[in-house]
């Protein structure tokens, strides 16, 4: 997909699972900003239009910690930034504007998703995500990365971007489309996957970057406090 293409309206598959990730046209997803007190009753509705099961949600906190889901619906709202379920009728969901999506499957039926920004990739949030995934069970992990912001968006600051690189390596390094240095976030997730030991070859990515995107919403590049969700299912 292109950086100007729209939200992916039709499920993706990914192994044993279906992915779908929003965007503009259907509608905020979050929580507008503000404390996450409850689900509201027109985002509980968009959900549901999205993928009719229990959403697990999380608090998210750009950390490493991971959630293990028993049954639908079960441990919504945790604060983590990860979350994994060997259970059929489960729909695990991050909500993003510009940090990375990266929903996770198995052929075993183990699902996972992540919220990766750049704290939570030097973290360790995918390589948490992918070991929870292990003792769950799972073998061959195929992933997906969803929209997020792409380099020539995302200028960084360079003591930030020296300690990703220190973490996943100098791939991580790039630059905006005006020359400054910025974060690689597609490469960065890449690269923390690899590590954790999935295939690079089993790794896809959308292609979207949300800073440019007019079908996506971007705190970055527009201030937008909206949110996108990434949601895997089976």
């Amino acid at each position: 997909m292109t950086s100007g293409g729209a939200a992916l309206l039709s499920p993706l598959s990914l192994s044993s699972a279906k992915v779908a990730f929003t965007g503009r046209a259907e509608g905020d997803m979050g929580h507008g900003g503000g404390p996450v007190v409850a689900v509201r009753p027109e985002v509980e509705a968009r959900r549901h239009a999205v993928v009719d099961l229990p959403w697990t949600w999380l608090r998210q906190v750009h950390g490493a910690a991971v959630v293990r889901v028993e049954g639908p619906g079960h441990a919504a709202g945790s604060t983590a930034d990860a979350v994994v379920s060997a259970g059929e009728g489960c729909a695990l969901a991050v909500l993003t504007a510009d940090c990375a999506p990266v929903a996770l499957a198995s052929p075993e039926g183990v699902i996972g998703v992540a919220h990766a920004g750049w704290r939570g990739l030097v973290a360790g949030v995918l390589d948490a995500t992918v070991r929870e995934m292990r003792a769950l069970g799972a073998t061959d992990i195929q992933a997906v990365l969803g929209p997020c912001i792409h380099a020539g968006c995302y200028a960084f600051g360079a003591a930030d971007l020296d300690a990703v690189a220190a973490r996943l390596g100098d791939t991580v390094r790039a630059t905006t489309s005006s020359g400054a240095p910025a974060l690689d976030i597609p490469a960065a997730v890449g690269a923390a996957l690899a590590g954790a030991g999935v295939d690079p070859a089993a790794i896809a990515d959308v292609g979207t970057c949300t800073g440019c995107s007019t079908h996506h919403f971007s705190w970055r590049a527009r201030g937008e406090q909206q949110r996108q969700a990434a949601v895997i299912w089976r």
